[in-house]
């Protein structure tokens, strides 16, 4: 009989309370419109681990840590739900342990760091073939369906060999900005279709929860960056096809985290739950081939040159028009990142969207920036939907107009402090590294806890206020700024993220103002991505 809670179909669910959740003794600033969840950890014990022979650092085996016997941490977690409050169980440990300590669940060994000065050095320490920590449910699938494994899952020779040729398509300045049309129309047409709905309330003002409509937004945006074809998504409701798939997106994520903590041998542990996986991914990848099937027969047909109106086609044609890549392995990263592209992106655009909201003078700011660089503070511009081109910027070059919007930047950069995405940062250090005078072994898996750093007033002051200008000043945040990753194996969707996040707040800025329903803090949840419990509500209203 398995341990209860939510994670055995018990519908047992871990209500987690909002507000600020004091941490050494230090209460929030009051006054101010705080960031939901802020735990602030101030005050954090050095941890130094002085060793009685000076200089001599100590041995790994006596840095501090959360339990004892690693099973028995994972059994509590499985029968309290405590997998969705996993970001404040490691905020937790900094509290109790100090800035850096061991922790062991389940399958998992690792080093927690908390200080961006730790995150350096570990970082620092990656090796040329950096890795991160795997996750045996998504190889064990790929296994048993023959399927070949894309970056995320890749290591050694095989990852940097697929790599190279992705950064070339994907990451490179020039590789990103092939796309920016394809995204700046999506978004175009989100904001007319926004706006067809918001002239149509009484009073001029829509009220509703955004996450429906985000989805939509992400996943026609990210099928159009890839494939170079459009979904039609954003017009009514999700097609069949479409609606399956944001359902098995969301089941393989749910289904993920209680599986995340096992060895290979006992991922059948639960049968039911390991079958619900392996569906999800099924259907993922069903999806994700016959776009790949559809375009590939285009493109031995002498297509796709480009989109509509002279637009490139998608990351799927430069990569079969590159060749450098093998079918396969064409497949398998054009699967990643349509499982990827979706969640990763809508998530953060609520989060921003309700900071704006609770926080209209950023708003007016970015709206201020956005006048000045020469974007339309309101209306839709003349060229119909969907015409590349067509939006705030008045036929300024989009790569121009985004490089002239820092705080528009700086806002995103301020929403995923709050709200990483991925509460971590992961690596395996190829040599030894010493961290508060502990020696860790090279080949130890460290994560960076990514949530708790972006509540540390020793690292961020103030953290409770969501303020894009602390990112513009000419201190150095290269490694308080990690939510992307970092180095050779950061993100490799992250400049086609990034765009597409501010295009879309470009093209809502420029038409509509946001309030939040409610300012009280939105409690998040740890679902293998950060998010909130419950969507926060919103008003939207048009600028004329």
């Amino acid at each position: 009989m398995g341990p209860p809670g939510w994670v055995w179909g018990r519908g047992a669910r871990r209500v987690l309370s909002s507000g600020v959740f004091p941490i050494f003794g230090v209460s929030p600033i009051s006054g101010v419109s705080s960031a939901p969840g802020v735990s602030p950890i101030s005050g954090v014990s050095p941890n130094s681990g002085v060793s009685p022979n000076p200089g001599v650092p100590r041995p790994f085996e006596e840095m501090p840590r959360s339990g004892r016997n690693r099973w028995v941490n994972l059994l509590r977690l499985w029968s309290r739900g405590g997998f969705q409050d996993f970001h404040r169980r490691m905020e937790g440990g900094f509290r109790r342990l100090g800035p850096v300590y061991r922790d062991r669940v389940g399958s998992l060994d690792c080093v927690n760091v908390l200080l961006p000065r730790d995150a350096e050095q570990l970082l620092r320490a990656e090796g040329p073939f950096p890795r991160r920590m795997g996750i045996a449910a998504w190889s064990e699938h790929r296994a048993l369906r023959d399927h070949r494994c894309g970056l995320f899952l890749l290591n050694g020779p095989a990852w940097r060999s697929d790599r190279l040729a992705l950064n070339r398509a994907v990451l490179s300045p020039a590789g990103a900005r092939r796309f920016l049309p394809l995204l700046d129309a999506v978004a175009r047409d989100f904001a007319v279709t926004l706006r067809s709905r918001v002239r149509g309330t009484p009073g001029g003002a829509l009220t509703i929860d955004p996450h429906p409509l985000l989805f939509r937004f992400t996943l026609e945006a990210s099928s159009y960056a890839l494939y170079g074809e459009r979904l039609g998504l954003l017009g009514g409701s999700a097609a069949g096809g479409a609606q399956r798939f944001l359902g098995a997106l969301e089941e393989m994520l749910h289904t993920t985290l209680p599986l995340l903590f096992l060895p290979p041998p006992l991922l059948r542990l639960h049968p039911p739950l390991w079958q619900r996986h392996l569906r999800a991914w099924d259907t993922i990848f069903q999806h994700a081939d016959e776009n790949i099937q559809r375009i590939y027969r285009e493109f031995c047909r002498g297509g796709p040159g480009g989109g509509p109106g002279g637009v490139p086609g998608g990351v799927l044609a430069e990569l079969l028009l590159q060749g450098q890549l093998p079918l396969p392995s064409i497949k398998a990263n054009v699967t990643e990142f349509t499982a990827g592209g979706v969640d990763t992106t809508a998530i953060p655009l609520l989060f921003t969207l309700f900071e704006l909201g609770r926080n209209p003078g950023v708003q007016r700011a970015l709206r201020e920036e956005l006048r000045a660089a020469g974007g339309a503070p309101g209306g839709v511009p003349e060229k119909g939907p969907g015409v590349p081109g067509g939006g705030p910027g008045g036929g300024r070059a989009l790569p121009e107009l985004l490089g002239a919007l820092p705080l528009l930047k700086a806002a995103i950069k301020e929403t995923l402090r709050l709200y990483p995405v991925g509460i971590t940062v992961q690596r395996y250090p190829a040599t030894d590294v010493v961290l508060h005078n502990y020696r860790v072994p090279a080949g130890t898996l460290c994560q960076v806890a990514l949530y708790a750093m972006g509540r540390c007033p020793d690292v961020f002051p103030h953290p409770e206020r969501y303020d894009p200008r602390r990112w513009l000043g000419k201190d150095d945040t290269t490694f308080k700024a990690l939510a992307f990753g970092f180095g050779a194996r950061q993100c490799i969707g992250r400049r086609l993220a990034e765009a597409e996040m501010m295009l879309f707040l470009v093209h809502v800025l420029s038409n509509f103002t946001i309030e939040a329903v409610s300012t009280e803090d939105v409690p998040t949840v740890f679902r293998f991505i950060l998010m909130p419990e419950k969507s926060p509500l919103l008003t939207f209203r048009t600028l004329d």
